[in-house]
């Protein structure tokens, strides 16, 4: 199978007129790696490559320093904006770099006093004018041979005005298909990077990034690991051999592909390691929210509205259940030789902000599962997940409280109808967040933890920390037979 393992750009300040040539390294089906392109003209193994450059256009207007165009603007000349100079060519990231460019800066205005004295109007303006920042952005990706073959390495195609959509007010425009782009006046302003422009390149390299991660995880010495978002190669060559020199014995399940195109071995999903001298594995449970979601849309959605319907819930995730016995027993006289069971929930919820009934759906569909595992075994629970979710949100209300309240703003996202009627919107695990552990108890280091809590929501103050946000939206939760002591220290998400 042929897979891409990297794509980067070699430069973070493009230049117009430029060529820009993304560097490209490719595992063949042999196992053996190339940077040579692979064109759809001479496919490998039945794939070829498919590049696919953008533009983000924001709508924050933030400007650009016109000498350091991968800074932020701090200030702005105004003697260029009264001599109508190119709005781009105004900006400054800081008094120093204003005062060291004053040499060369101060030309702009001669020259745009020249040529209004001399021809009575502006200087012809060739740079374009600023409009809002943003990223440019590669991708990558390998198409079958057997798909649609109307694009080749190239070729000058008329491209949609906007691509997709982005959070944080951000929409993606699609400027280019061919290998190389050659950024022109129309990308002025704009901040040509990877796509975490914020995060330097060689902090974003997986060989770096894996040794960290692993660093940490085997750091904590948790019983139990639960992960998102793990990219199913990197689980089959790193994690689970890696985990497993240090005691741990993996289970993993992978996203569904009925939304992605592309190399599935690029698909990520869940994982959940556990301690092989602690635990042993009884039984794995695997939940496709595709599934639910089509089984939802034969009983309770109208035959015209079915296809509407799965297109608004099939989002291909995935949760993981697992059910382990302890080697070990806190099982007093009155329980001799009783099996002390443990159901661990691993899940990642859609992230799309804007449909707020499919996280709650996903919620409480993954919920009702687990109620009957709770109530055939009589077994205690550990949910864990990245539920993309803000503390006092539907879902989170519904995990820590066990219910939703009918007035809840979220609910008035429900084209569907399908969290109707709300009083169904419940369950009866006695879930508590383990995060709250660290509020009740007394000691040194539970006191720098609780520093880091919010005490209007027994949560951590956030779980993610990007540009464009910083707030919570992972959670461990137990149910009240679990010793919250031993998970607050213990497990790891």
């Amino acid at each position: 199978m042929l897979s891409v393992l990297r794509v980067h750009l070699p430069s973070d300040i493009p230049i117009v007129g430029c060529e820009l040539s993304p560097y490209v390294l490719l595992r063949r089906p042999d196992k053996t790696f190339t940077t040579d392109d692979v064109p759809e003209s001479a496919p490998l193994d039945g794939h070829f490559l498919r590049y696919k450059w953008y533009r983000i256009q924001s709508d924050r207007k933030v400007a650009v320093c016109s000498v350091h165009p991968s800074e932020q603007a701090t200030l702005q000349c105004l003697g260029c904006v009264k001599a109508k100079i190119p709005v781009a060519k105004s900006y400054h990231c800081s008094p120093k770099c204003f005062s060291d460019a004053w040499q060369h800066h101060r030309v702009l205005h001669d020259r745009a006093a020249s040529a209004v004295n001399e021809n009575g109007n502006e200087e012809e303006e060739i740079f374009g004018r600023f409009n809002s920042t943003g990223a440019g952005v590669i991708s990558a990706s390998l198409t079958g041979s057997a798909s649609s073959t109307s694009l080749i390495n190239g070729s000058t195609p008329l491209y949609p005005t906007a691509v997709t959509q982005r959070s944080g007010g951000e929409t993606w425009f699609e400027v280019g298909r061919s290998k190389t782009y050659t950024p022109t006046t129309d990308d002025i302003g704009h901040v040509l990077n990877e796509l975490y422009s914020y995060c330097p390149s060689w902090a974003l390299s997986w060989p770096y990034r894996r040794q960290n991660l692993l660093r940490e995880i085997v750091g904590y010495r948790a019983d139990i690991v639960c992960l998102q978002e793990v990219q199913c190669d990197h689980f089959d060559e790193f994690f689970a051999p890696e985990l497993d020199k240090h005691g741990y014995q993996a289970l993993y399940k992978r996203k569904t592909n009925e939304v992605y195109s592309g190399n599935i071995h690029t698909i990520d999903g869940c994982a959940t390691f556990f301690r092989r001298d602690r635990f042993s594995h009884v039984k794995k449970y695997e939940v496709e929210f595709n599934k639910a979601a089509q089984s939802l849309t034969e009983v309770a959605v109208q035959t015209t509205q079915k296809k509407v319907a799965l297109n608004r819930l099939v989002k291909d995730n995935v949760a993981l259940i697992v059910v382990l016995e302890a080697k070990f027993t806190n099982q007093g006289a009155d329980n001799p030789g009783k099996r002390q069971l443990l159901c661990v929930a691993n899940t990642h919820v859609n992230v799309q902000q804007e449909l707020k009934d499919v996280k709650i759906w996903q919620v409480h569909t993954l919920l009702k599962g687990l109620e009957k595992i709770a109530a055939s075994a009589d077994i205690p629970m550990l949910v864990c997940g990245d539920f993309n979710s803000v503390p006092g949100s539907a879902p989170h209300s519904l995990l820590a409280m066990g219910k939703v309240d009918p007035l809840h703003p979220d609910l008035l996202v429900d084209p569907l109808a399908i969290l109707r009627p709300h009083s169904k919107l419940t369950h009866q695990l006695p879930l508590v967040s383990a995060y709250s552990a660290f509020l009740r108890g007394i000691g040194l280091g539970l006191e720098q933890q609780r520093r880091r809590m919010d005490p209007a929501t027994n949560e951590p103050l956030f779980t993610n920390c990007t540009r464009d946000f910083i707030g919570t939206l992972d959670y461990i939760f137990y149910t009240g037979k679990l010793i919250p002591e031993c998970l607050s220290g213990r497990c790891l998400m």
